[in-house]
């Protein structure tokens, strides 16, 4: 099975302009991302996909792959996509990695390669268990309920299930909720076909992304890990992993 690893990554942030291109203890963030992805083993290959003239310019300097897409994507999904419809190589499977975890551990990649062993499998993702009830009712954490067969039914900013009879700090005594962790694989032709889909009901109402797809029908595997990577949003997240 041939993996490409995409790396979206574009300079015009709302929240932090410019910050694939921020020193790390001496490496910009997206060198430091490519080379966690280029040590998965899983991957066939890995590419950087931006925007920016200063970022294409960055990647070719470490010596990495590198592809300019559109600058009018409105989602990193839409810019993996870009990428394998113009690229000579084909491959089976297409890995989307965050372009803002310098620190992403290259075994939550293989966990993903690994969810499509599974043939049935059209698009994955990870989850990691909630341990705290404040994370549990933080809107900006995405919970997932899944079937017995580790398929995603639903993903929701609200805990759900919603425990009936149970005061909610029971809540995460009592079941299993789990948050996701927003890293996605798709089969090359799922990818192609999704890209295609126009925003559903769902997606605009909760405001993510892969309710689309669940809601046009296509099945999101999902693969538990204990790993959870550390993003840069902001300048102040930046501060905080230099302090």
């Amino acid at each position: 099975m041939k993996i490409l690893g995409i790396i979206p990554a574009r300079y015009g942030s709302t929240r932090f302009p410019g910050k694939p291109l921020v020193d790390i203890d001496g490496k910009t963030m997206i060198q430091r991302v490519y080379e966690q992805a280029k040590s998965c083993t899983s991957l066939t290959d890995v590419v950087v996909a931006t925007d920016d003239d200063r970022i294409f310019n960055e990647v070719n300097r470490f010596g990495g792959k590198v592809v300019l897409t559109s600058t009018e994507h409105q989602s990193g999904t839409d810019r993996c996509a870009e990428v394998i419809n113009n690229i000579n190589e084909i491959y089976d499977v297409v890995i989307n990695i965050q372009g803002d975890e310098p620190f992403i551990n290259p075994i939550q990649i293989k966990q993903l390669c690994n969810c499509f062993n599974d043939p049935k499998t059209q698009i994955a993702t990870l989850v990691k268990k909630i341990s705290e009830t404040d994370e549990l009712f933080n809107e900006n954490k995405v919970k997932a309920v899944l079937n017995n067969n580790q398929f995603a039914l639903y993903f929701s900013r609200n805990p759900i299930p919603y425990f009936r009879g149970e005061p909610k700090e029971n809540w995460i005594n009592k079941h299993a909720y789990f948050k996701h962790i927003g890293i996605y694989g798709y089969q090359t032709t799922i990818l192609k076909k999704i890209t295609q889909l126009s925003p559903s009901s769902l997606e605009l109402t909760e405001g993510l992304e892969q309710l689309r797809w669940l809601e046009n029908g296509f099945n999101i595997k999902v693969a538990e890990t204990e790993l959870e990577a550390i993003s840069i949003d902001t300048p102040e997240d930046l501060q905080k992993i230099s302090s």
